[in-house]
């Protein structure tokens, strides 16, 4: 077995102090070691777990992610479209439950079969985990190396790896929200195209716009492609967990993590784990037109959900329906002069004043010159 604190201050040595992840028995001595000694956010789902890693990342720490096995399959949309393509490396650890010859539930048989082959797929390197003390610091040399090069790289953990670490005990935070605005509408319903304009209008030098996949990206690439921008391309629903990694790492810089009513609704659980973590400098707008509208305006049950009770109840600071231009850009400009999570929801018409062209920058490009204009800023 491998000594987990020894392990773990060898991670420290090589830059890694950043963790997220989900809890698995196999994982639970390094996951342990993470929360009493590293910065650990707990994800609702290891996609998520996947995306703040990827924010942290541009933000500038290497990271780690933990996660079961079965996980796995739940971080395949970020780990696919969202650090392969824009090639923001991520270091993995997997638990082989199932593992053939060696007995556990039966969740869990298929999935020992093909984690291996499930990473392969998704042209991530990987090794199996040595419980060798000596070898193992060399395949950290080794991955270390693949992430420098900006390669998302994976180790697969056996059973009974690591050695026991206790918990320490947690001192769990207590968010409250302090402001909840949620009126009745007047119905006043911009393009998201206008939102959009307007953000863009009264950004700063310190702005970074984070737009999630589909047309919202689209169009905010239209406006104004700006190396403080990232257009997510993929991912649906990892733009404010991104957002979450980013704040946490780059405290000083204004992070606005750009949502769809589409994209929200499919990890939803992202709310509380942001309202959690707190992170001041990071506003979360939703872009709300009741459809996805990028794949041919299909209608969502965005009517049926009221996100501000949702996003007050999970614990943000600021929650607050807006009507219209004036309204969103007064609530910008409060979140700007008096910092505190803010999530803004606003409503807007289906379409688009006309029909957006796709970024002709490479996703990679997108990062790589991102990550520039956060360390000239600096």
């Amino acid at each position: 077995m491998l000594n987990t604190t020894q392990f773990g201050e060898q991670l420290k040595k090589l830059g890694y102090s950043f963790y997220s992840g989900v809890p698995c028995s196999f994982l639970k001595d390094l996951i342990n070691y993470a929360i009493n000694e590293c910065e650990y956010v707990m994800a609702a789902n290891e996609g998520d777990a996947v995306s703040v890693c990827s924010g942290a990342a541009l933000g500038g720490k290497k990271s780690v992610v933990l996660m079961q096995n079965s996980g796995l399959t739940n971080a395949v949309s970020p780990l696919t479209s969202l650090n392969y393509i824009f090639r923001i490396p991520v270091l993995g650890f997997v638990s082989l439950r199932g593992e053939p010859g060696i007995p556990d539930e039966p969740q869990h048989e298929l999935m020992g079969t093909i984690t291996y082959q499930m990473l392969e797929l998704m042209k991530i390197p990987w090794e199996y985990l040595s419980e060798n003390a000596e070898e193992a610091i060399k395949q950290l040399e080794r991955a270390n190396n693949l992430i420098e090069n900006n390669q998302t790289f994976f180790f697969v953990v056996r059973k009974d790896t690591f050695e026991k670490v206790s918990l320490k005990d947690q001192k769990l935070l207590t968010t409250k929200n302090n402001v909840k605005i949620n009126k009745q509408r007047k119905n006043e319903l911009p393009f998201r195209y206008d939102v959009l304009e307007k953000l863009n209008q009264l950004k700063d030098d310190n702005t970074i716009h984070l737009a999630t996949t589909g047309k919202t990206g689209r169009e905010l690439y239209e406006i104004e492609d700006a190396q403080n921008n990232l257009y997510m391309v993929g991912s649906l629903g990892c733009i404010s967990s991104l957002g979450l990694g980013l704040a946490l790492t780059q405290p000083k810089k204004d992070i606005i993590a750009i949502d769809g009513d589409g994209s929200l609704l499919m990890r939803m659980g992202s709310l509380p784990t942001n309202a959690y973590y707190n992170p001041k400098n990071l506003l979360h707008i939703l872009i709300d037109n009741n459809a996805h509208d990028s794949t041919g305006g299909q209608a969502t049950i965005s009517h049926n959900i009221d996100f501000i009770e949702i996003a007050a109840s999970s614990g943000y600071s600021a929650a607050i329906l807006v009507d219209g231009l004036e309204e969103f850009e007064k609530a910008y400009n409060e979140w700007k002069a008096n910092k505190q999570l803010t999530f803004i929801h606003i409503k807007v018409t289906k379409g688009t004043p006309k029909e957006p062209g796709r970024p002709k920058v490479k996703p990679y490009e997108v990062k790589e010159r991102l990550i520039h204009f956060i360390n000239a800023k600096n």
